[in-house]
């Protein structure tokens, strides 16, 4: 952002703008012209500063380089100082003792509060591929050689803790059932302090037995067993479930196809909130209904 401010504090640099506004200037020569001002969460609904444009501002510049062969794009300095900004500020220190990403709600998918803070699956995904991407277009010297061992960490990190602890199917269903709560040590099975009795009624029922897919989100004591179609398509597009893991979501999108694609275009989540679960999550926000 540039030398811009939400009451007086400064958010982080390699920000990317989810929005722009065509505002109307008077330059020098008393001539004006159209310019782009662009939105950092400053003047959002709500004041939230989109944590997934950068991420697939890097996913596209790859996908562009690919397609088209022409590097030259990527290579350039401003370009490669934009890409090197946005992963720093993705792997910066912070008080999280996970290698997933950390985003407040409403900071991604419909920038509406949809009760997916803390560690959404669609934001780890995308983050995945991002880091994938960005390792590929990275120049390497003598300044970025540190960078890109840290995104060589984060990767494996990162997919060994989604493809562990994100996944569930019938099997992990069962061991959360049997799951003892409260274990202190480092060889504690149940790390995320997790109740069995959290299981929604209508998981068991739902999730056929070849199938599976990995949860809306996972945090301490607290799993969104909510099945997100982005972050489970984009998991399989980046590799970052197990060939076996892929499959098996697949498996439940055939098999559940009347619950997720319907008479209308993929839901994004299912399933749906209603009543006074909605109002407490959405904050009753209408255009969540």
């Amino acid at each position: 952002s540039w030398e811009k401010t939400v009451d007086c504090y400064s958010p982080g640099q390699g920000l990317m703008p989810a929005s722009f506004k065509v505002k109307t200037m008077e330059f020098d020569d008393k001539k004006t012209g159209e310019v782009l001002d662009p939105d950092f969460g400053e003047s959002a609904i709500g004041r939230v500063a989109p944590v997934d444009s950068g991420l697939w501002w890097i996913i596209l510049l790859r996908a562009y380089g690919k397609l088209t062969g022409d590097y030259t794009l990527q290579e350039k300095l401003e370009v490669q100082t934009g890409l090197q900004m946005i992963i720093n500020l993705c792997l910066s220190d912070g008080f999280d003792m996970f290698p997933s990403l950390l985003v407040t709600d409403g900071s991604c998918m419909i920038d509406r509060r949809m009760g997916i803070h803390g560690h959404p699956l669609e934001i780890q995904a995308l983050f995945y591929s991002a880091l994938r991407s960005a390792r590929e277009m990275v120049v390497m010297n003598d300044e970025s050689k540190n960078l890109v061992g840290e995104i060589n960490n984060r990767l494996s990190a990162l997919s060994f803790h989604i493809r562990e602890y994100y996944w569930l199917d019938m099997r992990k269903v069962n061991e959360i059932y049997r799951y003892k709560t409260e274990e202190y040590s480092l060889d504690a099975t149940n790390k995320f302090n997790i109740y069995p009795e959290q299981i929604p009624m209508w998981l068991m029922d739902w999730i056929p037995e070849e199938g599976g897919y990995l949860i809306g989100n996972l945090q301490p004591a607290h799993m969104d067993f909510r099945f997100f179609m982005l972050g489970n398509l984009w998991s399989i597009v980046s590799s970052l479930g197990t060939p076996k893991q892929n499959k098996s979501v697949l498996n439940l999108i055939e098999s559940k196809w009347d619950d997720l694609v319907g008479d209308m275009p993929l839901k994004i989540c299912y399933p749906a909130l209603e009543a006074e679960e909605w109002r407490l999550i959405t904050g009753s926000d209408p255009k969540n209904t």
